[in-house]
């Protein structure tokens, strides 16, 4: 075809082209945009899984963390259900905490394989009591539980290695550093042996923790997880207590500072 005709069809073909590839192109964006929205997100809000044994202070630790006021009767029986803290910074920064059940429960082990495989956080935070974890009585019954320091440092060294096995799987299929922190609550209950404490989970100490956390290392690969370790409590006694709760304050600003650099916050 030539002539006005012709040159009319094939501009009116160019045009309907592009038009398509517009379409197209903006089809494609759009479908894209969900998943990038998310990264952003998730980059300034990463995942972080709290994790331990019964009676350590998950959930308290977690409400500080997130500024939200105690769970009330969370110090009698933990929770048998995940429970989410979210915690709001100044640009549009901030955490996602996923407190994991201590529970030896099928809730617990569900919320495992969430946080772990299902929907893999960024990083863990994992909460210990050197031996000072709070005895749960059963629910549904009353009366004080009793516990001694050792069978709740036997206890406490159980439940680690449940987490650190599938911590360990996380971090093998992943590309990026996984990044643990150890977080040894109820500081204010052994002040003058927090060195000591600190030195019973960190790598390298020979403990029975260390042990175990030199193992996980092995398996993940030490170069594809970080691990510290630090002194924290979610409230401490007056000004005259041997911590008050300005220096648990402290001690909680110390935590949130070293997630925000492990998220790449700062």
């Amino acid at each position: 075809m030539s002539g006005p005709a012709g040159r009319i069809s094939r501009t009116m073909g160019s045009r309907t082209a592009l038009g398509t590839g517009l379409a197209t192109t903006a089809v494609a964006a759009l479908s894209r945009a969900p998943e990038r929205v998310g990264h952003v997100f998730r980059r300034r809000y990463p995942t972080i899984a709290v994790t331990g044994m019964t009676g350590v202070g998950k959930t308290a630790l977690a409400d500080r963390l997130s500024r939200r006021s105690a769970t009330p009767g969370s110090a009698d029986v933990g929770s048998a259900t995940m429970e989410r803290r979210t915690r709001r910074q100044a640009r549009l920064r901030g955490f996602r905490f996923r407190v994991v059940p201590g529970e030896n429960a099928a809730t617990r082990l569900g919320a495992l394989d969430e946080v772990f495989h299902d929907d893999a956080v960024d990083g863990v935070l994992h909460v210990v009591a050197w031996g000072h974890a709070t005895p749960r009585r059963t629910a549904g019954t009353t009366g004080t539980a009793e516990a001694t320091r050792e069978a709740q440092l036997a206890a406490e060294l159980e439940d680690w290695t449940i987490t650190a096995h599938r911590l360990a799987s996380m971090a093998v299929r992943r590309e990026k550093p996984t990044w643990l922190v150890i977080a040894v609550t109820k500081a204010d209950l052994f002040p003058d042996e927090l060195d000591e404490a600190v030195r019973y989970y960190s790598p390298g100490s020979g403990s029975p923790f260390a042990d175990r956390l030199d193992e996980l290392r092995r398996l993940a690969g030490g170069a594809k997880l970080s691990v510290d370790v630090l002194p924290v409590c979610a409230a401490g006694g007056d000004r005259r207590s041997a911590v008050p709760d300005k220096q648990c304050a402290t001690m909680v600003d110390r935590l949130e500072a070293r997630l925000a650099q492990l998220s790449g916050h700062v």
